[in-house]
């Protein structure tokens, strides 16, 4: 019995452990590859939603409030400068006259009373005060917010007066004629010019001699001016001053006016009872007489 079971139950030695032994004898199959993962699918946006939707438009809301507001302040601060009555022109003030009266600067200027501040145009008066005021060197022209225009004005200053007829021409540092006056102001010499005689007088004319008698004139010291009564031209190395008190000066041309001017000065206090001081040549300066 032992025996016989033995010999029904013995089969060949297999191994089952494995996919082959459970499915059958058959070859096994070669395993499938992985399948790729799906890529996920989009949310579907609501209307309205994303970057287009109602977060662009809650973005875009304060920027076009604010340029809302910008239109409206520019608008506004328009119609404050330009249309209302707030800043408008109701005083014109000059300042800086010696000669030229406040009434004759402001009719010169003629500032528009009554048009809008921002609207003056400065230059164009500045322009005109000169244009009709020849005494006048510069204007400053200035806005007084809210209700003001300021005119600060400086005045030619005359350096030399030219005899004619029976009233005198000023001259000022730059050569400008710029007023006729029936009376000669004081402090400001006389020019007298005797050049018809001189060798020199075919090149150099009396334009030019007139130039040499103003550099000699700008050039003196304010007190020194203040003496002198006359600058004599003969020619263009012949200038001569006259001072107060019979005194004379002989000057030469009209280079280096500005050295000749300090050394006179030092020469009037250092020898103030001389009758006649020579600085033709600046750097060795010699006074004479009593």
């Amino acid at each position: 019995m032992a025996g016989g079971t033995t010999a029904r139950r013995g089969t060949p030695f297999s191994d089952r452990s494995g996919p082959a032994a459970r499915k059958g004898t058959g070859a096994p199959k070669p395993p499938k590859p992985p399948k790729a993962p799906k890529a996920p699918k989009a949310p579907k946006s609501a209307p309205g939603a994303g970057p287009q939707g109602s977060g662009a438009r809650l973005r875009r809301g304060p920027v076009l409030a604010s340029l809302a507001a910008a239109v409206v302040l520019a608008a506004g601060g328009t119609w404050v400068l330009y249309g209302s009555s707030w800043l408008r022109v109701e005083k014109v003030a000059a300042t800086g006259m010696d000669v030229l009266t406040s009434e004759q600067v402001l009719g010169a200027a003629a500032v528009p009373v009554g048009a809008p501040l921002v609207s003056v145009d400065t230059e164009e008066i500045e322009g005109r005060v000169r244009g009709r005021l020849p005494r006048i060197d510069s204007v400053d022209v200035v806005r007084a917010w809210p209700h003001g225009i300021g005119l600060k004005v400086t005045e030619r200053k005359p350096v030399l007066l030219i005899k004619k007829d029976a009233n005198f021409v000023e001259v000022d540092a730059s050569g400008v004629r710029f007023d006729t006056v029936p009376k000669a102001p004081a402090g400001v010499p006389v020019l007298e010019l005797n050049a018809g005689r001189s060798p020199s007088a075919r090149r150099f004319d009396e334009e030019r001699l007139l130039h040499e008698a103003v550099l000699v004139a700008g050039a003196l010291p304010e007190p020194i001016a203040k003496e002198t009564v006359q600058v004599k031209v003969g020619s263009y190395d012949s200038v001569a001053l006259e001072l107060t008190g019979g005194r004379s000066v002989t000057w030469g041309s009209g280079e280096q006016s500005d050295a000749k001017g300090r050394a006179l000065n030092a020469l009037l206090k250092a020898a103030p009872k001389a009758a006649h001081f020579d600085v033709s040549v600046p750097t060795a300066p010699a006074a004479s007489g009593s």
